[in-house]
């Protein structure tokens, strides 16, 4: 097949949408498909698509699609890509870019599919909530039911979306994972030597994650706080870029229950070192008010660490299922029972942790997720030539 992956910009600072673009595109053309990006800011394309290196996709870079004053028009050569390809795969919501490349395919009759990328969650639109409805009203609902395919990673994700493209049609594919750096770990020594604190402590918890208000990291803290006060030796680890000025507030609050040298802030941290982190830890605690898939969880997993977690991620029941993760509330209260519970397991944490590695790698084999994206692309391809106008 000939496909499109279309996103407006590849910036790994900004989170898992960048990622699953470029996972999906490298796949994809692993598995002899022939595959382009497409997008206003390649930042973190890598140099070999750039030059159309052999089995890799191609990259093109195109700033002049979204309509917007001294935006021009799109070139000739990303018109022919667009007219060429069996299904253009738009990835986020709310840029203007993304809309104009769906509108550009609903023009020339190219097949496309959107993938919000947990965008139309609820706890994503009820933040600037009038801005998305506005946006939804006068573009978004468009695009999403003039769709061949609407695609989110987990079944929560699809019912939270549903709503907002009542007349398109959804499906539930789960994101490519690169699972090779959890087949053989490298062990918990490179960690331990960056960190000699991991050696220190009884109790390690490790946030790894974008460090910003919706990831619930003050919910860490809290129950971090409780696990203090109660006697445990706990030390909690925060790994991952912080949003200005964010990190400050969560300083203040660690200081403010007494907890400061219990609190230790990383940045980022990653390759083997990042895997290194996870297997000198005893669990990962992500408070998060909302995850779409949550790669980080799944990684854990893949590692051997257990993952407490809230019943506000869209994966929380497929974590659950794995027998490696307990689902809370989001209040540091509950956080910390979730703690106590992986602390109960003791005797059965090796075998529980065992078998939820071994789910990581059959649920998600990258094999069998290809082969269900190859599926759905084959199946929005099927509907060139038909009408995809939604009302």
């Amino acid at each position: 097949m000939n496909i499109v992956e279309a996103i407006f910009s590849v910036d790994l600072r900004f989170g898992g949408t960048s990622r699953a673009a470029l996972d999906l595109a490298a796949v994809m053309a692993g598995r002899g498909h022939r595959v382009t990006l497409l997008t206003a800011n390649d930042t973190d394309v890598p140099e070999s698509w750039r030059v159309g290196a052999a089995g890799c996709p191609a990259s093109v870079q195109e700033p002049r699609i979204a309509p917007i004053i001294g935006a021009g028009r799109p070139s000739e050569t990303t018109m022919a890509l667009l007219r060429d390809a069996d299904v253009v795969h738009v990835h986020a919501m709310w840029e203007l870019y993304n809309a104009r490349v769906a509108s550009l395919c609903r023009k020339i009759g190219t097949p496309y599919i959107v993938t919000p990328h947990g965008m139309l969650d609820d706890w994503c639109m009820a933040q600037s909530a009038w801005k998305k409805r506005l946006h939804m009203r006068l573009i978004g609902r468009r695009m999403l039911e003039s769709a061949a395919l609407v695609h989110c990673t987990a079944a929560a994700e699809l019912a939270q979306s549903k709503k907002w493209f009542p007349r398109g049609q959804g499906c539930v594919v789960p994101n490519l994972m690169d699972l090779a750096p959890y087949r053989a770990l490298p062990g918990p020594e490179e960690a331990r030597a960056r960190w000699p604190r991991l050696s220190k402590h009884g109790v390690r918890l490790l946030f790894l994650s974008r460090v910003n208000a919706k990831k619930g990291v003050e919910h860490l803290i809290d129950a971090t706080a409780v696990l203090v006060r109660e006697g445990l030796d706990v030390l909690a680890m925060v790994a991952g870029p912080a949003d200005p000025g964010y990190g400050e507030v969560l300083l203040a609050r660690a200081k403010a229950a007494g907890i400061a040298d219990r609190v230790e802030f990383l940045g980022h941290v990653g390759g083997t070192l990042k895997t290194s982190l996870l297997e000198a830890c005893d669990m990962m605690v992500i408070p998060s008010s909302q995850e779409n898939f949550g790669f980080v969880f799944f990684e854990a997993l893949a590692a051997g660490l257990p993952v407490v977690t809230t019943n506000l991620v869209d994966t929380c029941q497929e974590l659950a299922s794995s027998g490696g993760a307990v689902i809370v509330s989001q209040d540091g209260e509950s956080v910390a029972r979730g703690i106590h519970e992986v602390l109960s397991w003791r005797t059965e944490r090796e075998s529980r942790m065992k078998a939820a590695r071994e789910w990581v790698f059959q649920e998600l084999d990258p094999s069998a997720v290809s082969a269900r994206f190859e599926e759905m692309y084959a199946s929005a391809a099927s509907m060139r030539g038909r009408s995809l106008e939604g009302p």
